[in-house]
């Protein structure tokens, strides 16, 4: 995922995060970027992102966020 693709992600996602719980999401991708950028982001990688960022949704947004990651990791097996 190139640097717009990264930004998109971050704020889809910080959109979707109960008040107060922005800043450890944005950690949280930005660790995940940081090794995906490094060509270290492994599917244990996203397997370990699931259930923290589950932790920080609104619990209304959740199905949405998990369809997106799906997609996401699916084009991250791919590169």
């Amino acid at each position: 995922m190139d640097k717009q693709g990264q930004e998109k992600f971050l704020n889809f996602i910080l959109e979707r995060v109960q008040e107060g719980k922005q800043e450890e999401a944005r950690e949280i991708l930005t660790s995940n970027f940081k090794k995906q950028d490094e060509g270290t982001f492994s599917q244990d990688d996203v397997q370990a992102f699931i259930p923290k960022m589950i932790s920080l949704l609104k619990p209304e947004k959740l199905a949405e966020v998990v369809e997106v990651v799906k997609q996401f990791s699916g084009t991250i097996a791919q590169s």
